[in-house]
């Protein structure tokens, strides 16, 4: 369930619900580097290591700002997830003493699986698509009157991703383009709302999972096409209502990557920086090395790595 469309989100929103917030998140670092490291010619790079948020995913900054925000009922949270948003709640749930049900598809990587489950939350693992798994979360919030914490769609989680814009703002304050990875637009649409025009603002999504594209032609969210190497974090059906609004109005456009962009940047950001992302994490990333997104010589670019949780990575025993 969306919250009304045509709430105006800025920066001085994000800023008022800060205080409330800070406490409960990590302020992730910054990488500064020169784009030759990553075989693109020479221009100034800021990596913002979102992936070391409590979770594992820039998830938590709206996690935490929807229960914080909203009245715990007795029945506690529900949550309806490729995965990230799940082990935030999950997370979150858990910090505050909150009872949390988390619903996923099928697809789900074992990794989001495994930090659901190792948050306490129940888990209830089911349906092809995240669509199926938001319409069983819907259905358990009508008959148990649990709050529903929506994964994008909601004007706490847009506050909550609009956090990590104004570390950016302090980090990098030079920065003249932010590139964001896409799903259901909850990330950029804070972001948008966080830098309210200080930099462009660039939504980067799947071929196969164009959410935003199809939304910016068509003047407001509709149905896409759902697949993608990153399904289990950029692939819901469409855009959110409230984060359209807030993307059209303050952002700068959208970029298309195909899944072998996506897996090739994962693959260079772990051979040269020694950085773990899951697919989702790396589309951004995707748009600058595959040249979906090519910079002028002096423009300084920040890329949001948004999250981890992946098994790319095992270690010997």
């Amino acid at each position: 369930m969306s919250e009304r469309k045509g709430v105006t989100i800025g920066r001085r929103e994000v800023a008022e619900f800060w205080p409330r917030l800070a406490p409960h998140i990590r302020r992730t670092p910054v990488l500064c580097l020169d784009r030759r490291e990553l075989d693109l010619p020479a221009g100034p790079l800021v990596l913002k290591l979102e992936q070391l948020q409590h979770s594992g995913s820039f998830k938590a900054r709206g996690a935490f700002a929807n229960l914080l925000r909203g009245e715990i009922p007795a029945a506690g949270v529900v949550a309806a997830s490729g995965g990230n948003h799940g082990a935030a709640v999950a997370f979150a749930a858990r910090q505050l003493g909150v009872p949390a049900r988390i619903f996923v598809p099928a697809v789900s990587s074992p990794a989001k699986i495994a930090r659901i489950e190792g948050y306490g939350a129940e888990l209830v693992v089911g349906g092809d698509d995240y669509d199926a798994a938001r319409a069983a979360c819907a259905a358990y919030q009508q008959e148990s009157g649990a709050l529903d914490i929506p994964a994008f769609d909601a004007i706490g989680t847009v506050i909550g991703a609009g956090s990590l814009a104004l570390e950016l703002l302090e980090q990098a304050p030079t920065a003249d383009t932010v590139l964001v990875s896409v799903g259901g637009g909850g990330l950029l649409a804070g972001i948008c709302a966080g830098y309210e025009g200080a930099a462009r603002v660039v939504g980067v999504e799947p071929e196969g999972a164009p959410t935003l594209t199809r939304a910016l032609e068509a003047g407001g969210p509709i149905d896409a096409a759902v697949g993608s190497v990153a399904i289990d974090s950029l692939a819901p059906r469409r855009l959110g209502e409230v984060t359209f609004d807030v993307i059209a109005r303050l952002g700068s456009g959208a970029r298309l990557v195909s899944d072998a962009d996506i897996c090739s940047a994962q693959a260079l950001l772990w051979e040269r920086l020694r950085l773990v992302a899951e697919p989702g994490g790396c589309a951004a990333l995707a748009a600058l090395c595959a040249g979906r997104y090519v910079p002028e010589p002096d423009e300084e670019v920040v890329v949001v790595l948004s999250g981890a949780n992946t098994t790319a990575v095992v270690f010997e025993r």
